[in-house]
């Protein structure tokens, strides 16, 4: 029986607190810019606040890749 390869990205949801955390956080900025998104006009504090969301979902990510890395790099160095 073949096993389905897991993503590294998976194994993190599962096993990093903080990792687990930032995705979270990353998934509700996301929503966040979808009910923005869906307003056909914005005003300036929209625009505003879609600038600061967007900034905080890369934050986000960045700090997400920077785990993954950081793991990476360990579980390299191990072997």
């Amino acid at each position: 029986m073949a096993t389905a390869q897991r993503y590294p990205r998976d194994i993190l949801l599962e096993t990093d607190a903080e990792y687990q955390r930032l995705a979270e956080q990353h998934s509700k900025y996301e929503a966040e810019l979808q009910k923005l998104s869906a307003t056909p006009y914005l005003n300036s504090e929209d625009l505003l606040e879609e600038i600061k969301l967007k900034k905080m979902k890369l934050y986000c990510k960045d700090e997400m890749e920077r785990i993954a890395s950081r793991i990476h790099r360990a579980r390299a160095h191990s072997q």
